[in-house]
Formats: C-alpha cells, sequence, structure tokens
C-alpha cells in the first residue's frame, strides 16, 4: 500500500477562511494532483491562537514539494497539525476526494459513494442516519477526522433532512448586541 506524505503548513493564519485559502494556493501551486486530502487545525500553542493546516498528499514522490510557500513548513503549528492529520486525529476536513461534484441536496448514501467520507453522524442521536436520508449540503461539507474516520457531523433540518452541522458563514458571536 502506497501511504501518502503528509505535509504540515502554517502562516500563522488568524482565521478559518485564511487557512482555507493557503490550502487552495499550495494545492494549485502543486498542479492540483488528485486524491489530496487537506485540512485546517486549531493552534493553542504560542503566544497567538491561530489556524494551521495539512496536506496529505498521494503520490507525492512526483511533486515538486519546492514550489509550497517560502516558510509555511516551518513554522510552530505545522508540525501539530501534520501530526493530527497523520493519526486522522484532529483537524476539519476542507480538501478531500469527491468534494467538488457533491450537489445540493443528496442521500446519506450518495454521499458516502461519492466522497472520502466513511460516516455520517447527526448530533445528538445515538446511531448514524440511514442511508436514504436526504443531505442538504448547502456547498458547504466539511467533515472532520474522528476515531480514525472521516467524519460528517450533521444536525436536523426541515422535513426530516439534515444538514452539515458547519454552516457557511456563521454569525459571529455577539453581532445582535454590539
Amino acid at each position: 500500500m502506497n501511504l501518502p506524505m503528509i505535509v504540515g503548513l502554517d502562516d500563522g493564519s488568524r482565521t478559518v477562511a485564511g487557512a482555507e485559502h493557503l490550502l487552495h494556493q499550495v494545492v494549485e501551486a502543486l498542479g492540483s494532483p488528485a486524491g489530496v486530502i487537506g485540512c485546517t487545525h486549531f493552534v493553542r500553542a504560542g503566544a497567538l491562537p491561530h489556524v494551521a493546516c495539512s496536506l496529505a498528499l498521494p503520490g507525492a514522490a512526483g511533486l515538486d514539494l519546492t514550489r509550497l510557500p517560502e516558510g509555511v513548513s516551518e513554522a510552530e503549528g505545522a508540525a501539530l497539525a501534520a501530526a493530527e492529520h497523520a493519526a486522522r486525529d484532529g483537524g476539519r476536513v476542507v480538501l478531500f476526494p469527491g468534494r467538488d461534484d457533491l450537489p445540493g441536496t443528496l442521500t446519506v448514501g450518495e454521499l458516502l459513494a461519492r466522497t472520502a467520507i466513511d460516516r455520517v453522524l447527526v448530533l445528538a442521536q445515538p446511531e448514524p442516519p440511514a442511508d436514504d436520508v436526504v443531505l442538504v449540503t448547502n456547498d458547504h461539507v466539511r467533515p472532520v477526522w474522528r476515531d480514525g474516520l472521516m467524519t460528517l457531523l450533521a444536525m436536523p433540518a426541515p422535513g426530516g433532512r439534515i444538514a452539515p452541522a458547519e454552516v457557511p458563514n456563521p454569525t459571529p458571536c455577539c453581532a445582535d448586541h454590539v
């Protein structure tokens, strides 16, 4: 079995959006190789909390890793991000096989068949949803590594459907009473 190379990246991004942008930039600089899995990781070590990234690069032997932006693999969160990703013990998955072909609505069974996602869990429900349960993606699917599996956390939605627990543009805390 050919294991992917896992690279940690840390440019000190203060936001998830900034870290996601870094992931997309690096994957593009590497020629958008197939099968990449890219994650964001919250780093609490050091002076300022921030978001680091990790990339699993299948077949990395042919990739020119000198094309990575300077310094991003040497910052303090890079090693943490790479270790969490390698252990499948932490990280919010942004890039994964099948992500670009997801429609706005599909069943849980279709999601599992089309993507690298291993399972779906609905918050506060003891059992995974049935394969025929409809998932409304809102064009924003961000699974996490949990128990070694790429897991999409979902929440109940109207009409017996479910939706990813992470929403695309969350309202900032305190936005309604500033």
